[in-house]
């Protein structure tokens, strides 16, 4: 089959720092129990709790999420309360930046790939059963990607450009792509970047039928790898023009692969081709890179064209993982997820593990480690890679 492989364009940027970060997933209600975990090995993957007919692991979060604040009830569901769990934590940081810059040139670029797609679900149940929906759902407010970028504006203030980016699971890597634009064009100042995703029997089920979702916890690179697990999460960064935080955003590529809806090209062609646009954005050769986060679904195709342009590019020295032994894959929030985890290493000299991928499959030649490795990095790079070929590669830095 043909492929068509359209590459970000390689121009000058500058180094933009990332100032702040928040998560809230699986392994915690907030960034310093989710990071505990990462760096102990903990994996926050368990059996499902919701009513499947099929067994599977999930990335849940962990206990009851807390309700909305009356203000903003109107947008109530698990996705609206997953975005507050993070924006809670990012709450100083951003007066800092509204008072800096002004809630006019902070600008908001999220990403997701459900929406709240869970309260739907629960509206149609309920049709189904009474023939009416209920009168508390509100499809623009609760369902529609619009409604985060709403929640998001009335709960930080912030008053400048504004998108929600959908594509699938490289959604909230590609709003890295979209503020650096923006403060590459004057539009902003800073940019809150990231994305939020609430679990729901829609992806659960969807994902069973493509006949890609593990029973057990998920196993990324490893020889009798057999699925996915699906988790639920928000991730937020705010990218700002000048300032002191834990990293820089060096570089950024996007491919776009038109090689199949759903599966990778099998020699990894876009992933090459996002991976080798964001080092030409950054001006680095490969062995400059220090780690990659991997995408590493622990699909078969997946990880086996993953590997394919990973060694392809950088050979088997790079230290490689995928984190998603720990949250599942977050699909909307993924990219975001992990870009954070990127940060981590940088900040905390360490590599994490890539759970579960031991015994490694012979055929991938690149460097997976299923223990944490202790190790000072200075660049690392974050791939991102989505149904119909929306691949993304950023790279991170430590401030000098």
């Amino acid at each position: 089959m043909l492929s068509l492989i359209a590459v970000t364009r390689h121009r000058p940027s500058p180094a933009y720092p990332v100032t702040a970060y928040a998560l809230s997933n699986a392994l915690g209600a907030t960034t310093g129990e989710v990071l505990a975990a990462l760096a102990e090995g903990r994996s926050g993957l368990a059996p499902c709790r919701w009513d499947l007919p099929f067994p599977t692991h999930c990335g849940q979060w962990p206990g009851e999420l807390p309700p909305m604040p009356p203000a903003l009830a109107a947008y109530d569901c698990r996705q609206a309360r997953l975005a507050l769990a993070g924006l809670a934590q990012l709450a100083p940081a951003a007066e800092r930046a509204k008072a800096r810059w002004g809630a006019d040139r902070v600008g908001l670029a999220l990403g997701t790939s459900t929406g709240g797609i869970g309260e739907t679900e629960a509206a149609f149940a309920a049709w189904r059963q009474e023939g009416r929906l209920p009168a508390s759902f509100d499809f623009a407010r609760q369902h529609s990607f619009g409604a985060l970028l709403e929640l998001v504006r009335f709960a930080t203030g912030f008053e400048g450009p504004g998108v929600v980016v959908s594509t699938a699971c490289s959604s909230s890597a590609k709003v890295f792509g979209v503020a650096q634009r923006w403060l590459d064009a004057g539009l902003a100042d800073a940019v809150l970047v990231g994305g939020v995703d609430s679990l729901c029997h829609t992806t659960l089920r969807g994902f069973r039928s493509l006949e890609v979702l593990s029973a057990k916890a998920c196993r990324p690179f490893a020889a009798d790898r057999d699925g996915m697990n699906i988790g639920e999460g928000a991730a937020l960064l705010l990218l700002e023009r000048a300032g002191d935080g834990p990293a820089l955003l060096l570089g950024v590529g996007e491919s776009s692969d038109a090689h199949h809806m759903s599966h990778p090209h099998p020699d990894g062609e876009g992933a090459l081709a996002a991976m080798s646009a964001a080092l030409a954005q950054a001006a680095l050769e490969p062995s400059a890179i220090d780690h990659i986060n991997a995408h590493g679904t622990a699909t078969q195709l997946n990880d086996a064209a993953e590997a394919k342009a990973i060694a392809a590019l950088f050979g088997a020295s790079v230290p490689v993982a995928s984190t998603k032994g720990f949250t599942g894959h977050l699909l909307g929030a993924a990219g975001a997820t992990e870009a954070a985890f990127s940060i981590a290493a940088l900040e905390r000299g360490f590599i994490p593990a890539s759970l579960g991928s031991d015994p490694l499959d012979p055929a991938l030649a690149i460097a997976v480690s299923a223990r944490r490795l202790e190790r000072a990095c200075r660049r690392v790079l974050s791939n991102s890679f989505a149904f119909g070929g929306n691949n993304v590669s950023l790279i991170f830095g430590s401030p000098p």
